[in-house]
């Protein structure tokens, strides 16, 4: 990291907030009479517990249990709405437009009219609007448009999501500035979820991972009604473990990185024995902790904290995620 991406960086780690771009985050809004039914076989948690005004996570699965995507959900009177990374937009999308034609369930996309970002800190100032309560989401507005505002503290001490009507986006950010909150550039950004063990589609999850696999709490109801996906996933679970799961490593002895160590993503982790163990899918250098760091799968037996492993030449040491919040 250069230092105008460390000053980003100790923004949301020391100093107070940063704000975060989402490019292409999708938004979907869902509706009708029918929503609930259809949501309930779409998804990985409960719609029927989801109060209007909070959100939660959820995985779209396929037949198989692996995961097609990662979305947080909420409830705004009868409308549910979801919220999901550039990558996996089209495929929720999809999933959903194709019950349009079975019922009352309405589908909206909203992805063009909103723009996503997201402020994450150890400490947040006034704003022109009032900030939701923990696990809650507001509709309000700020000179006339429309901001649907989620609190979701996931990188700092404190955050928020922020859909913005794009007709207000310059105002907001002009707002975000004026209150001294740093932009966010990318590689700053890539740091941080590593640091606070946030999966990237395409990187850390995919298709072929299956949805227990990457260990979000909250993200699996083992209660509710029948799903997708869900006899495997329920399979996984009352066997006890999963095969392996996504987990933090800590390199004891690679300095700090450069572009040299760009083939870490992917490396295979072996056991001292030699043995599998696991794989990197994604690594960082934290400026917090003065260590590489990574995210990988690691099989069942080798999770504990603790645990001794290696990749190539070095050391790694297993790490329960975050590694900072």
């Amino acid at each position: 990291m250069n230092e105008t991406h460390l000053t980003e960086y100790a923004a949301v780690r020391e100093t107070g907030a940063g704000f975060i771009d989402f490019p292409g985050r999708g938004i979907i809004e869902v509706s009708g009479g029918e929503a609930e039914m259809f949501l309930t076989g779409l998804i990985t948690n409960d719609v029927k517990n989801l109060e209007s005004g909070r959100w939660m996570y959820a995985a779209f699965p396929n037949a198989q249990g692996r995961l097609l995507a990662v979305v947080k959900v909420w409830k705004l009177n009868e409308s549910y709405y979801f919220e999901t990374e550039a990558e996996t937009y089209e495929t929720v999308l999809k999933n959903l437009e194709r019950f349009t034609l079975a019922g009352d369930f309405r589908v909206r996309d909203m992805t063009s009219e909103f723009t996503c970002f997201s402020v994450q800190g150890v400490e947040m100032p006034k704003f022109s609007f009032d900030l939701p309560a923990e696990n809650r989401v507001v509709k309000t507005e700020l000179n006339g448009s429309e901001l649907i505002v989620l609190n979701c503290a996931d990188i700092g001490k404190y955050g928020f999501y922020c859909f913005v009507n794009n007709s207000a986006i310059e105002d907001v950010r002009a707002m975000l500035r004026d209150a001294g909150i740093v932009p966010v550039s990318d590689q700053a950004f890539e740091v941080l979820r590593i640091e606070a063990g946030l999966p990237h589609y395409g990187v850390d999850m995919d298709e072929t991972t299956v949805v227990p696999e990457i260990g979000i709490d909250g993200l699996i109801s083992y209660s509710k009604g029948c799903y997708i996906g869900q006899e495997v996933i329920a399979r996984i679970h009352f066997r006890g473990h999963v095969a392996k799961q996504l987990t933090g490593l800590v390199f004891e002895d690679l300095p700090e990185p450069d572009a040299s160590h760009e083939g870490l993503a992917g490396a295979e982790i072996k056991t001292p024995d030699d043995k599998n163990a696991g794989k990197i899918t994604s690594f960082a250098y934290s400026p917090t902790l003065k260590k590489q760091i990574a995210l990988g799968y690691v099989r069942y037996a080798f999770l504990e904290e603790g645990t001794q492993l290696t990749t190539g030449d070095s050391k790694l040491t297993v790490k329960s995620l975050p590694f900072l919040k």
